[in-house]
């Protein structure tokens, strides 16, 4: 277990230095950010809105109502720990890139609903927006990548025996004895 949380420590630190380079931040947070307002422009115009979305902003045509995706609401730092708990948890690659695909798919999908939400209810109420989004958005985000990270690892095979299971070190009960 002290193995495990030393591990994700390091890679927690690893990956949060990298993100704030500036070459991560102009040839992958920027972009990834962009697309991310790209993509929520798109969906809101699905509602009948008409939408300019121009790089991190997403603007309302008819109210110029505007949000920005600033750096913390892109879900990048919810990637980063799930990242890092899954890379330090000792299991098989396969699992580990299973789990760390299908977990950026879940936070980025939540995160998109997010900004969606957020952006019809800055235009509605203002004081609502900020708190949706200090308070309520920012804990569900981080409860979302521990979520996976906890169903992820109810996924994971079984193998070797558990101290104290009286298992025989392929994931299974030794047969009682008689």
């Amino acid at each position: 277990m002290i193995r495990f949380f030393l591990l994700f420590l390091l890679i927690q630190g690893v990956l949060f230095a990298a993100e704030l380079t500036p070459p991560a931040q102009a040839h992958v947070v920027q972009p990834f950010t962009s697309g991310l307002a790209w993509v929520s422009g798109h969906l809101i115009e699905l509602t009948g809105r008409e939408i300019i979305a121009s790089g991190v902003i997403i603007r309302d045509v008819s109210t110029q109502f505007a949000v920005e995706i600033a750096a913390g609401c892109n879900g990048v730092e919810a990637m980063i720990l799930l990242v890092a708990a899954m890379l330090a948890f000792p299991s098989p690659w396969r699992y580990k890139l299973a789990g760390i695909l299908v977990g950026i798919v879940a936070i980025q999908g939540l995160n998109l609903v997010r900004i969606v939400s957020l952006f019809f209810l800055g235009m509605w109420n203002e004081t609502a927006f900020e708190w949706a989004h200090l308070y309520v958005w920012q804990a569900l985000i981080m409860l979302d990548a521990l979520a996976v990270w906890l169903l992820w690892l109810r996924a994971l095979p079984r193998t070797g025996a558990r101290p104290g299971s009286g298992g025989n070190g392929d994931g299974d009960a030794a047969p009682a004895a008689a």
